[in-house]
């Protein structure tokens, strides 16, 4: 699935959420790589102060969450290696789940635990299309033990803590709520979105990267990846961490459905243009020669301009998939994400021409 360029802010603020992201991994000066070996200190825990039920959630994790350090990392601006930093946290009882980004393009990835101990890793798999990782660890702590993913769906209000290492500073914690759910934001430099994002207002900075955001259960809701700044940070749902990561572990990749549509989330302004009763839907821009789609669904005929503004006119419009309502492009990129395979073949629910249509496509995967 592609987007529609159109130039029309309200479709460039759906496809990006309006915010202009930085991903939150950090370089610093290349070091020397340790490897792993026992505790090299103990956390003193005598005469603490009665903390809050934080304190018992961040106890709870704050022994699972790793440090990564990526070795041979290329400098985007000095084109020279250097060290890339970010955060991890124990799935299983020897792997760790990062971001791609924080090891993409690594010669050598190690974790230091927050007991001070370091591991050596291999690289499991990686899914750009997600910004996930999986590294198999050559020690863990016999005070860590796995994270769990949450099966519940966050929601707005929910509370939330983000630990991880901003920065380098590691074992930290900030605390925040769920502000938006089902987010489909813009990979940086890159024409493909990441989809089902948590939206949250815990503090994200550089080095939060691959660390875990919690509920205060000590589940993980999400998979942080990014912080846009004004108080707004993004995390991998939970939902798609659970589909990607067995398929890292078991084949070293994860393969996501693929409609080969350029689309837009049908507004006012293209519900007008094209006569439709109500604004809500996609509609196909344009469709990709030998793709899933080509031959099964049309694209815009033709396109009006509106304030300035391209509007496309004549292509379907496609509201219902496999019975479930797609309202806009973020429940496509959901429904594509979190419930179909390559291969499967879909009902689709569309008007053409005004009238309805009932259409079958067979997924294809996303091509690199």
């Amino acid at each position: 699935m592609r987007n529609f360029r159109l130039e029309r802010r309200q479709v460039l603020a759906l496809a990006t959420t309006g915010v202009a992201t930085a991903i939150a991994g950090c370089s610093e000066p290349r070091r020397t790589s340790q490897v792993e070996g026992d505790s090299s200190h103990e956390i003193d825990r005598e005469n603490l102060a009665e903390g809050s039920a934080f304190t018992d959630v961040y106890d709870a994790v704050i022994e699972s969450v790793t440090q990564v350090r990526a070795f041979g990392v290329e400098d985007p601006i000095t084109d020279q290696e250097g060290q890339g930093q970010g955060s991890g946290f124990l799935y299983d009882e020897s792997h760790v789940v990062t971001n791609d980004h924080v090891v993409d393009g690594a010669e050598e990835v190690d974790l230091q635990y927050i007991t001070g101990d370091w591991t050596s890793t291999r690289l499991v798999g990686t899914d750009r299309f997600s910004d996930l990782a999986v590294l198999e660890v050559d020690h863990v702590p016999e005070e860590a033990t796995p994270l769990s993913l949450t099966t519940d769906r966050p929601v707005v209000g929910q509370q939330v803590l983000a630990v991880g290492n901003p920065f380098g500073l590691e074992g930290s914690m900030s605390e925040g709520i769920v502000s938006g759910v089902d987010r489909t934001i813009q990979a940086p430099g890159q024409n493909f979105s990441f989809p089902n994002v948590v939206q949250t207002d815990a503090a994200v900075n550089p080095g939060n990267s691959g660390g875990p955001l919690v509920d205060l259960e000590g589940n993980v809701i999400g998979v942080v990846h990014a912080g846009g700044g004004e108080n707004i940070g993004f995390a991998i749902s939970a939902a798609l961490t659970d589909r990607v990561v067995p398929a890292l572990l078991e084949d070293g990749a994860f393969e996501h459905s693929y409609l080969g549509i350029e689309l837009a989330s049908v507004d006012r302004t293209i519900a007008e243009e094209n006569d439709l009763e109500e604004a809500t839907g996609i509609i196909v821009a344009g469709v990709e020669s030998g793709g899933p789609a080509d031959g099964v669904l049309e694209g815009a005929q033709d396109s009006v301009v509106r304030g300035g503004e391209p509007i496309p006119i004549g292509g379907d419009v496609i509201y219902e998939m496999n019975g479930q309502p797609i309202p806009d492009r973020h429940a496509l990129s959901t429904f594509l994400a979190l419930e179909t395979t390559p291969g499967e073949v879909i009902e689709l629910r569309l008007w053409r021409e005004s009238e309805e249509v009932v259409e079958e496509l067979e997924l294809g995967a996303r091509p690199e």
